[in-house]
């Protein structure tokens, strides 16, 4: 089975603004799962869209971390978002 894009969300998900927005959702994502009040299909649910996010903040942090690489080597490029 292909493996999917690092900043892939699934279709019936709106892509987060930016890292923060992103983050911020899966932070309350877990509070909600954490609570063990959720039915069992909306679980399911969650569980999937902070899968996803979780791999757009960490295609995000990698996107970062690269370019910081590039800056210590004294070379600015441009930033090319994942």
């Amino acid at each position: 089975m292909p493996k999917p894009s690092t900043a892939a969300l699934p279709t019936d998900a709106a892509a987060p603004a930016n890292y923060e927005v992103a983050l911020h959702e899966l932070e309350a994502l877990i509070a909600r799962m954490d609570a063990g009040e959720l039915p069992l299909d909306e679980l399911l649910v969650s569980y999937q869209r902070g899968a996803a996010l979780l791999q757009f903040c960490r295609a995000k942090l990698q996107a970062v971390e690269d370019q910081v690489k590039v800056l210590e080597d004294g070379v600015l490029k441009p930033w090319k978002t994942p």
